[in-house]
């Protein structure tokens, strides 16, 4: 009989990855074409056709198709959205299904990497908090991922912290003992772990007593997209606007869900387009708010916040970038910058860095005890973020892995390690 096939899934906001450990090695399986990432994203169409994934999905999106793009679907886990039921391909359906979909998905590449070889079990990454300061919540979100594993015929099912699983990716590599800060700043979450790692602790079957602490805060990549939306973006739109000769304001509500992945979709109903046309009477520049009605109307609000996305991305490695939004909106394409988004992401950066410092106090440790910080997560590559740990962490020694791969192939070896 073949040995059993053990795996990691790292269930990301944004993106997702799928691994498997054969031997003392793990490595991620590619998931679309050559690629080993997934967006965590789902198409469903209108009209009952096949449902696509990931970068496929939002391309079909962007084409035109008649449907809804899901994503940021593990925001639902544990909250009381999870239970609602929306409506897709003309039925009402739960974002359990949809997130079963899309695990249905990756098991199929799964059982293409294993081929004959038995199901051994899989250990899926969590971060730290589900949910800020909700213990219930983190329960209600790891059991709803459990439960989906289990019924895509998993029996042996565990969980692994994501960033204690970013370390045990780190530890494969070095010579010697350090004391290491993991940051993990994913699409949802930021999560932090403190441990001692060395080639010989690697091989101990109990890890507890390495870890001197972990801590997490509910911000993350789709968080900073929000932000930059909504300073740069959403003004254009009308957010903020004047009513009535400048005595009042417009009410926030509809462009904070704009800008925000996972409620663009509750934007697309005749009672918001009953809104828009009832307050253009009361904005003082109408134009603006013809502008949100056009993205409501043409359902474009997903790839709006692609553009932003981008935009993001693009900053990171330049000093600004066009938003281009005038096909979508009608409006001007505003220019992104590194230095104003750092001012729009001070206070999600602030948050960060309060929870890191927490993690070390009670790890009873000053920065200057860290050897190594190890960076990795889709938004480490963020100038703003890695100037933020470089300032606290003056003395020690700041490295990155595989900035959306290191949870991941951690995973698989934790499956292994738990299950072999």
């Amino acid at each position: 009989m073949k040995n059993p096939a053990y795996f990691g899934l790292d269930f990301g906001t944004s993106n997702s990855t799928l691994s498997i450990a054969d031997g003392a090695n793990a490595h991620l399986i590619a998931l679309e074409g050559a690629a080993v990432t997934l967006p965590s994203t789902v198409f469903w169409p209108d009209d009952r056709s096949p449902l696509s994934f990931g970068r496929a999905a939002m391309d079909t999106y962007l084409q035109g198709e008649e449907g809804r793009l899901l994503r940021g679907l593990k925001s639902t886990l544990g909250s009381a959205l999870y239970a609602e039921k929306t409506l897709l391909g003309g039925r009402m359906i739960g974002f359990a299904t949809v997130i079963e979909a899309f695990f249905a998905h990756l098991k199929t590449h799964l059982d293409r990497a294993r081929a004959d070889r038995p199901l051994g079990g899989i250990v899926l990454g969590r971060p730290v908090h589900f949910h800020d300061g909700d213990a219930a919540a983190d329960a209600r979100a790891e059991a709803a991922l459990a439960e989906i594993a289990r019924s895509l015929g998993f029996d042996h099912v565990a969980f692994q912290l994501e960033p204690i699983a970013a370390a045990m990716t780190y530890e494969a590599g070095i010579s010697g003992e350090e004391l290491v800060l993991i940051v993990d700043i994913g699409g949802g979450t930021s999560d932090f772990s403190i441990l001692r790692l060395s080639p010989t602790r690697a091989r101990a079957a109990d890890r507890s007593g390495d870890i001197l602490a972990t801590g997490g805060v509910r911000v993350g990549g789709t968080d900073f997209d929000r932000a930059l939306s909504l300073d740069m973006v959403m003004p254009t739109l009308g957010y903020k606007a004047t009513t009535k000769g400048g005595a009042g304001l417009m009410p926030n509500h509809y462009f904070l869900d704009l800008a925000t992945w996972h409620k663009i979709n509750a934007l697309y109903v005749p009672r918001v387009a009953a809104d828009i046309k009832a307050m253009r009477h009361e904005i003082d520049r109408p134009e603006l708010l013809d502008r949100f009605a056009r993205v409501i109307a043409e359902k474009s609000g997903h790839a709006l916040a692609m553009r932003v996305e981008a935009a993001k991305i693009a900053i990171s490695d330049a000093e600004a970038a066009r938003i281009m939004l005038t096909d979508l909106t009608g409006g001007p394409n505003p220019m992104a910058t590194q230095s104003a988004f750092s001012d729009s992401a001070a206070p999600l950066l602030a948050k960060i860095k309060v929870t890191m410092l927490d993690t070390l106090s009670r790890a009873g440790l000053a920065p200057a005890g860290i050897g190594t910080v190890f960076l990795t997560g889709g938004a480490a590559h963020m100038p703003a973020l890695r100037a933020l740990v470089a300032d606290v962490f003056k003395a020690g020694h700041i490295t990155t892995g595989d900035m959306l791969g290191s949870v991941g192939a951690g995973l698989a070896h934790e499956a292994q390690r738990r299950f072999g």
